[in-house]
């Protein structure tokens, strides 16, 4: 007699099924946005790349403690990601494909051990939103408007549970925040002699006056 073990798996759909029903019906109305959102959902996540290299780059014209949030930024965002894969390992919900089978799915049904709570595409949204903000507001509130987008394909595709998109926001914006304020101030040492080394041409910019001179 074989024994197969038990997995213990959280099933997403009674706490806002309903809603993510809703949602995915939206898309099956609208196919012809399901390709350009299913391409967006992954490469939009080079937005928040690019606002992050826009921050580094403004910041190379910033006082030290700017460019150490600047340097800061990617690597909380990192950080709310492994913390957010943790909790999806540990609550081990199953996804939206699995537990609502006849909804409408643009995405393909990942594997069972692939998790829905909380979304790694949201997460990333939400760190870099949180990084940012202690950096530059103008560009956090830019990634938040994507951020928030970001959250809505999750949904429409079919890929995760409001919820997921939710919780996601919840965990990752304090842990950015967090790492990023915490590793802004402990850093600025370092990056004051990284500065003044041979690194200077990649995080300080040349004043205006020695371009003009050469």
């Amino acid at each position: 007699m074989t024994v197969h073990p038990v997995q213990l798996a959280l099933d997403g759909s009674g706490i806002d099924g309903s809603l993510f029903t809703a949602i995915t019906n939206v898309a099956r109305d609208t196919r012809w946005l399901n390709t350009p959102l299913e391409v967006w959902t992954n490469a939009g996540l080079g937005v928040f790349a690019v606002l992050m290299l826009v921050g580094w780059w403004n910041a190379r014209r910033r006082d030290t403690p700017a460019m150490a949030l600047a340097l800061a930024a990617p690597v909380a965002v990192a950080v709310a990601f492994a913390v957010a894969e943790v909790v999806k390992k540990l609550i081990a919900e199953v996804r939206p494909c699995y537990s609502l089978p006849h909804d409408y799915f643009v995405s393909a049904c990942p594997v069972r051990t692939d998790y829905a709570f909380p979304s790694g595409h949201a997460t990333v949204a939400a760190a870099t939103v949180a990084a940012l903000w202690l950096l530059d507001r103008r560009l956090s509130v830019v990634a938040a408007a994507f951020a928030v987008f970001e959250g809505f394909t999750r949904v429409y595709l079919g890929d995760h549970y409001p919820h997921d998109v939710i919780g996601a926001a919840l965990l990752a914006l304090p842990v950015a925040y967090l790492i990023s304020r915490t590793l802004g101030r402990v850093a600025v040492p370092l990056v004051t002699r990284l500065r003044a080394g041979v690194l200077e041409p990649v995080l300080t910019a040349a004043p205006a006056s020695a371009h003009a001179a050469r």
